[in-house]
């Protein structure tokens, strides 16, 4: 298959993750990751395997409405079997009942298995203010 064709099925997967943000879609989320996923998301713990249903469900559940994720300045190399990709996501949405907009950094390690392209490692991660305080830069804009 060509890398062209594969750019496309990885560039859907992405398209079919923010839909399933919006949607609060737990069985699309978790389905673009393989079983033993390495995560380093942007809650704790520091790093976990695999994606668990029920702590996607419980996080969507938090939010009232859509979540907003959007890319920029995308990369994306394929490499026969494996491909990665790295950005700048904003998410955006209505949590707890306050307004979220925020920024952060993603990079994402894909495997085409048995024909699909599935998430098999997952880094996200916001930089922080280096002035001693090490507050989150949740405030940073693309």
């Amino acid at each position: 298959m060509s890398s062209i064709t594969d750019r496309a099925e990885i560039e859907t997967l992405f398209q079919t993750l923010a839909k399933a943000h919006a949607d609060h879609d737990v069985e699309a989320i978790v389905e673009a990751y393989t079983q033993d996923a390495v995560i380093y998301d942007l809650a704790p713990p520091l790093g976990r395997h695999g994606i668990n249903r029920d702590s996607v469900a419980a996080w969507l559940d938090s939010w009232d409405g859509p979540i907003r994720i959007d890319a920029s300045d995308v990369s994306l190399t394929v490499e026969g079997n494996l491909a990665y990709s790295s950005a700048l996501t904003r998410m955006r949405g209505r949590q707890g009942s306050e307004e979220q907009d925020m920024w952060y950094r993603t990079t994402l390690c894909l495997r085409k298995t048995s024909g699909q392209w599935r998430i098999v490692h997952e880094h996200t991660s916001v930089p922080f203010y280096m002035d001693g305080s090490y507050r989150a830069a949740v405030d940073l804009k693309a």
